[in-house]
């Protein structure tokens, strides 16, 4: 089925969260229970051609478009996985419109997730979709927070990929047959919410300053920026060998001002809100 054709947004029934995980990374520790009222959650995260509408229709301008953003470039070998500069580096023609770089057409990615955004970049769409953003504990409780994952996660029991995530050896060796990257949202089967790409694909900002520890035991999600908002969910780039944070109570600190390219979000309603753009 199309994105056009699915609903856009689903209900979320009101519950108790189980939030967090004690077994994982200790920023995610404590498991505590926390109260979620209903809400509607879009069905996929924001894609280029939803965020393309809200440019023409506002004229917003994201940072990325004058200054670039981070881009991941494979490694040729192994690395020494404490040092993510070797396979990040700064595109200056990178952007939400060409993530991948200048030689990048946007309409090729029309239905995958808009990446190259900001924080506020996400919050001025949600805004003009008559949305927000999603707390963390609302984002958790969607992606089935507090539930065990099948114990073969992310394959299924016959082996099938359940979501965008990096098989192989990080950051140098994908067993993939497409290179590393963003997939169309719903390419991967959905879970028991109905909610498409929660785990996996591009991680999602939330409209929660960070709170924890100030970084991570992993490099990879350890940031020392004194302005950050919690993303959750996992990336293509999450693997078992050097990040493995495509779990609903995993959390990444991204600084509020930073554009990458692995980086997304999906906007959240108060029930009852009315007419929504997008």
């Amino acid at each position: 089925m199309s994105t056009e054709q699915r609903p856009t947004t689903t209900l979320i029934a009101a519950g108790t969260l189980l939030q967090g995980d004690d077994h994982h990374y200790p920023e995610e520790a404590p498991v505590r229970p926390v109260d979620v009222a209903e809400f509607e959650l879009d069905v996929h995260p924001v894609t280029n051609i939803q965020f393309a509408r809200f440019v023409s229709a506002t004229g917003h301008v994201t940072p990325s478009e004058g200054d670039g953003l981070a881009v991941f470039v494979p490694a040729d070998r192994p690395v020494d996985l404490a040092q993510p500069s070797l396979w990040w580096r700064h595109d200056p023609d990178a952007s939400w419109r060409c993530p991948r770089g200048a030689s990048a057409l946007s309409a090729e990615l029309g239905d995958h997730p808009v990446v190259g955004v900001t924080a506020t970049d996400a919050a001025a769409y949600a805004s003009w979709a008559g949305g927000r953003l999603p707390t963390e504990a609302e984002w958790e409780w969607a992606a089935g927070g507090g539930a065990a994952l099948p114990a073969t996660w992310p394959l299924a029991g016959d082996g099938m990929l359940l979501a965008n995530i990096w098989l192989g050896e990080f950051p140098w060796r994908s067993v993939r047959a497409a290179p590393p990257g963003t997939s169309p949202v719903g390419s991967f089967p959905p879970n028991a919410n109905g909610l498409f790409d929660m785990l996996g694909n591009v991680w999602e900002l939330t409209a929660d300053s960070w709170s924890g520890p100030g970084g991570s035991e992993s490099p990879c999600c350890n940031s020392s920026a004194p302005s950050a908002v919690v993303a959750k969910g996992g990336s293509y780039l999450c693997a078992a060998n050097y990040c493995k944070r495509y779990r609903p109570a995993a959390r990444h600190r991204q600084p509020v001002g930073e554009a990458t390219c692995h980086i997304g979000f999906r906007c959240a309603y108060d029930v009852g809100t009315g007419s929504r753009h997008g």
